[in-house]
C-alpha cells in the first residue's frame, strides 16, 4: 500500500538512564534530555533531524526550567522550533497525537518529544550535602498546555487526601468490593499481578531494578516495604527517585524518505485517543469505573479497525495496581496477558511525568522486531482522571490517523456525587482506607454516601477501628458519622 507522504512515522526512540552516587558527577535532567533525543537520531540513522525540528515538546517535571525545550533547541541548532511544555494534568498521550496530527496536517514536518527527571540525582544531594544545581536559561515556551482544572480538589488535599496513594488504595478496595472479593483474594491478586512486573523489569535492561520480588514479599508489610495505604504497601507503589529521560523523534513519511531513513526504523501512530474530563476521586459515583479507558480504547481500536486480542503489546500505564486492574476490565483484556513490556513504573522506574515517553521506546524496539503487529501504549494523569489510549504498529493505518476526543462520552456516563464536610448521622461506606506512617497506621479514611444522597469523607485515629479496616470488609458497611468523624460501625 502507498504511504502518503503526510503520514506521521516516528523513526528515531531512544532511553537514557544513570545511577551516579556522586551528584556533583550527575547530569541534570535538560543534559539527559539532551542525551536521549541524541541517541533518538542515532537510532534513526539520521543525526541531522534535530537541527531540522519544527517543534520540540515536553512533559513538565519536577524540574523547573523555564523551558527546557528552547535550550535543546539552541543545542541542537533548531532555532525556528517552536517549543510546547506540557504541564502536570496533561496526558503524554496527547502529546504524541498532538505532534502526529500536526505532521498530517502539514503544520510541522519534525517534532522531537522529551522528558527527564534526575530526582535521585537530587536524592543523592540531599543525603550528601554535595549542591547539584539546575543550568536555567530564560526563555518562555511558545505554547503551554495546562488542564482546565486541578489534578486534586483543594477540599481533597484538606480532608488528607493529597498523596496519590490514598486516592488509589481507595478505588482498589472499590473494585474488591464490586467483584465481591475477600480482603485475602484481593491483596493476594494485587501482589501477584506485581510479582509479573517485577519478573519483566528483571529481564529488561532499561529498568531501574533489576530484581524479581515474590507476591509474598510484596504484600506482606515488612522490612522497608511497609504499609502505606492499606492494602498498598512500598512495593505497590511507583518509584520515581530515579535519573531516566526518553527521547522520540516522528516526521512525515515525506521527509523520512528524503533522509534515506531505513523503512525498518518506521513505527506508525494508528491512532490516538483522549479522555479529559477532570471529575474528583471524591465525587466519582462508581469509584471502580474508569469510562474514560472504556471510551478511548473503543474509539481508537474502532478506527484503527483492529480488537483489543488483535494487540500483540500491551504497556499499560502503571503507576499502582488499580491503574493496570481497572484498564484490564474496561479494555476486556484477558487477565492472564502480560500488560508491560518495561517491568512498570514500581520497577522499571516512574518518572513523575515521563513513563510513558519510557514505554515507548520499549513499544518502538519491540514493534521492530515483530513487523506487523499492533501495540498499545495507554496514559493516566492525576488520580486515574484523564486516560489516554495510543496505537502503534510498522504497517501504517489503512484509514489514516486519527487523533480524538471522547471526554463528551465520558460526561454523560460517569454519574457524580456532591460532597459535604465534616456530616453527621447514617451513612455507607462507599470506600476506605488506612493511610499508615513509618510507625504504624496513622488514619482511617472512610468515603461514605449519606442517606440524602450527597457524598462525605470521614476520618479515625481510633486504633481498634483502624485494624479493624485492615482485617474486615468495611465497604458497604452502615456507619454513623459525627461532625466528619467515624463514630460506630454497624455489625
Amino acid at each position: 500500500m502507498p504511504i502518503d507522504d503526510r503520514t506521521p512515522v516516528l523513526v528515531g526512540a531512544a532511553a537514557i538512564q544513570q545511577r551516579e552516587d556522586d551528584p556533583s558527577q550527575a547530569r541534570e535532567p535538560v543534559e539527559l534530555m539532551a542525551q536521549a533525543l541524541q541517541a533518538a537520531a542515532t537510532d534513526a540513522g539520521c543525526p541531522d533531524l534535530l537541527a531540522r525540528a519544527d517543534s520540540i515538546r515536553a512533559p513538565r517535571g519536577f524540574w523547573d526550567y523555564p523551558d527546557p525545550c528552547r535550550q535543546l533547541a539552541a543545542r541542537f541548532g533548531a532555532a525556528g522550533a517552536r517549543t510546547v511544555v506540557a504541564e502536570l494534568g496533561i496526558l503524554q498521550t496527547t502529546l504524541f497525537g498532538g505532534a502526529a496530527r500536526d505532521i498530517a496536517a502539514g503544520e510541522a514536518d519534525v517534532v522531537l518529544i522529551t522528558g527527564g527527571e534526575a530526582k535521585y540525582r537530587a536524592l543523592r544531594s540531599h543525603i550528601t550535602g554535595t549542591p547539584a544545581g539546575l543550568t536555567k536559561e530564560p526563555g518562555t515556551p511558545d505554547a503551554v498546555l495546562r488542564p482546565h482544572a486541578d489534578i486534586v480538589s483543594p477540599r481533597e488535599i484538606e480532608l488528607g487526601l493529597g498523596m496519590p496513594v490514598t486516592q488509589y488504595a481507595m478505588m482498589d478496595n472499590a473494585l474488591r468490593f464490586a467483584e465481591e472479593q475477600s480482603l485475602d483474594e484481593h491483596r493476594r491478586e494485587v501482589a501477584e499481578l506485581w510479582a509479573g512486573m517485577s519478573r519483566v523489569a528483571a529481564g529488561n535492561a532499561a529498568a531501574w531494578q533489576r530484581e524479581a520480588v515474590s507476591a509474598d514479599a510484596i504484600r506482606e508489610p515488612q522490612g522497608k516495604n511497609r504499609m502505606l495505604a492499606f492494602p498498598y504497601t512500598k512495593l505497590h507503589n511507583s518509584q520515581w527517585n530515579v535519573d531516566q529521560a526518553a527521547g522520540l523523534v516522528l516526521c512525515s513519511a515525506r521527509t523520512a524518505r528524503a533522509l534515506g531513513i531505513a523503512r525498518d526504523r518506521w513505527v506508525f501512530p494508528l491512532a490516538v485517543a483522549d479522555a479529559n474530563q477532570m471529575l474528583p476521586m471524591t465525587e466519582r459515583a462508581e469509584l471502580h469505573r474508569s469510562f474514560g479507558f472504556r471510551h478511548a480504547g473503543q474509539r481508537a481500536l474502532e478506527h484503527a479497525g483492529l480488537t483489543i486480542d488483535d494487540v500483540a503489546h500491551l504497556e499499560l500505564y502503571s503507576c499502582f495496581p488499580i491503574a493496570v486492574r481497572m484498564q484490564q476490565r474496561e479494555l476486556g483484556i484477558d487477565p492472564q496477558r502480560p500488560v508491560t513490556l518495561t517491568g512498570g513504573m514500581a520497577f522499571a522506574g516512574g518518572p513523575l511525568n515521563n513513563f510513558v515517553l519510557q514505554a515507548m521506546v520499549a513499544m518502538v524496539e519491540t514493534l521492530r522486531r515483530h513487523p506487523g503487529d499492533p501495540g498499545m501504549v495507554t496514559a493516566i494523569s492525576g488520580m486515574l482522571t484523564k486516560q489516554g489510549v495510543s496505537l502503534w504498529s510498522s504497517e501504517p493505518p489503512s484509514a489514516g490517523f486519527r487523533f480524538d476526543d471522547v471526554t463528551d462520552l465520558v460526561v454523560r456516563d460517569q454519574r457524580a456525587r456532591s460532597c459535604v464536610d465534616r456530616a453527621s448521622g447514617a451513612a455507607q461506606v462507599a470506600s476506605y482506607t488506612v493511610s499508615c506512617g513509618a510507625d504504624g497506621p496513622e488514619v482511617g479514611l472512610l468515603l461514605c454516601d449519606l442517606d440524602d444522597g450527597q457524598r462525605t469523607l470521614a476520618t479515625t485515629r481510633d486504633r481498634n477501628s483502624m485494624a479493624a479496616m485492615m482485617r474486615e470488609e468495611h465497604c458497604g458497611r452502615r456507619v454513623t458519622l459525627r461532625d466528619g468523624e467515624l463514630e460506630s460501625v454497624a455489625a
